[in-house]
């Protein structure tokens, strides 16, 4: 999933070899830019969404925002601490997400529950690809944050989806 060489290394006394750090932060870099996606999809949610449980849902879309923008800040803090330079705009976020584009005609809260869940379970996906990644590349921490971020992820896929499961 990494790509390397896209992104400078600035000098750091960290004490992981230059190509390990280089490919953690690309893979860091792919995580970051769909984290952002991610909060602004629930964003767009939160924004727009009209129907039964307008309020439950409109208020669970700004927590799931919020979440994320948690995410964000983690995922960019790791990759700078490596020598790292954060690629965090939209337009940046757009080109590296590993996530659909949201449709922005979306009013309904299910069909926002519904599509939300389809991105959580994604980036879940891969954020676990990426556990393992980091874990076989010798690196325990970056593993430890995407497991980390995978384990709320999930959590989060688990509200989405109780919204519309059946016993």
């Amino acid at each position: 999933m990494a790509k390397q060489g896209k992104t400078p290394i600035h000098p750091t006394k960290n004490t992981q070899n230059e190509n390990l750090r280089r490919s953690m932060i690309e893979l860091l870099q792919v995580h970051l830019a769909s984290s952002i996606d991610l909060s602004y999809q629930a964003k767009q949610a939160h924004w727009n969404v009209k129907g039964h449980n307008f309020y439950g849902t409109h208020l669970l879309f700004d927590q799931l925002h919020e979440q994320a923008e948690g995410y964000v800040d983690t995922i960019a803090e790791r990759l700078t601490a490596l020598g790292g330079q954060a690629r965090g705009t939209v337009h940046a976020a757009s080109e590296a997400t590993v996530l659909d584009p949201y449709p922005l005609d979306l009013v309904d809260s299910m069909d926002h529950l519904k599509r939300l869940a389809d991105s959580y379970a994604k980036w879940g996906g891969a954020l676990k690809e990426a556990v393992k990644e980091s874990d076989d590349a010798g690196d325990d921490l970056t593993a430890d944050l995407f497991t980390e971020v995978a384990r709320g992820v999930d959590k989060s896929l688990y509200f989405l989806e109780s919204h519309f499961q059946r016993a």
